[in-house]
């Protein structure tokens, strides 16, 4: 991975070019403990275009998974603005923030979260169920989403049939099934194999290659590589903002990779 390094202690502002998806400004986050006040976020300020494809790294304790949070509307900063796609979020309440992380945002975790006795057409179409539209267009949400993530042959079965990629391709499809404008991905290889985790970066790279942004949490540097960008925290800030000049491709890495046998 070649990255141009920016500095560690003041991240640059990126030059914004009218296409921003995500923009903090100054966030702060503040957690009470008993008599102990956690200062999780210290004015962390980002942006993030539309279209590009993040990871975010950190040791536990840095404040990525705070940050993370707030992006994904499943928390609220203490002070400071979260814009996604220019609306600030940062005040609004628990049912607006819910309808925004159903119409724009989508979650990818590290655990699968299905649901064993349904199919993995059925958990694809499981957040459709909250959107107006009606069953016949949840269905074609749910079959073109899992044809993105290469699962049209595999619709009727359940999770007990497929292999561990297979069921994360089942979440991420799950995660794209209302056509999000962001899909966040925390540790979404942390119950793979290596090679099986090459595999679903190969996916999210094919989906940021047809223009969806994302968001990835990961504390694995082989598989940040496979990003645009890269973000570290420390300390509740950001002490680097590097660009990766030229990210593999998890398609050609694949092919220099041993199968595991079973």
């Amino acid at each position: 991975m070649q990255a141009a390094n920016q500095s560690e202690t003041a991240p640059p502002t990126r030059a914004s070019t009218g296409n921003v998806v995500i923009r903090t400004e100054d966030i702060h986050k503040y957690y009470e403990l008993g008599e102990t006040r956690v200062h999780a976020l210290r004015g962390v300020s980002a942006e993030i275009q539309r279209g590009e494809f993040v990871a975010v790294m950190g040791a536990s304790g840095s404040g990525k998974s705070t940050f993370m949070n707030i992006l994904g509307c499943l928390d609220r900063p203490s002070s400071g603005r979260y814009l996604l796609e220019g609306i600030d979020v940062s005040q609004h309440d628990k049912r607006k923030l819910a309808l925004i992380r159903n119409q724009k945002i989508g979650f990818v975790f590290q655990g699968f979260n299905l649901l064993a006795r349904t199919t993995a057409l059925e958990n694809t179409e499981l957040p459709t169920l909250y959107a107006k539209i009606d069953k016949a267009e949840r269905r074609k949400r749910a079959t073109d989403a899992l044809a993105l993530v290469g699962l049209t042959d595999r619709a009727e079965h359940f999770p007990s049939q497929m292999s561990g990629g297979q069921q994360q391709r089942v979440a991420v499809a799950r995660a794209l099934v209302n056509r999000p404008s962001i899909l966040l991905a925390d540790e979404p290889t942390g119950n793979l194999d290596s090679h099986t985790a090459v595999e679903i970066m190969e996916v999210f790279q094919d989906l940021n290659d047809r223009g969806l942004s994302i968001v990835m949490v990961t504390h694995e540097p082989d598989i940040a590589q496979f990003a645009k960008r890269v973000l570290v925290f420390r300390d509740g800030k950001i002490r680097k903002d590097e660009t990766v000049l030229d990210p593999p491709r998890a398609a050609e890495v694949l092919k220099t990779m041993p199968t595991l046998e079973d």
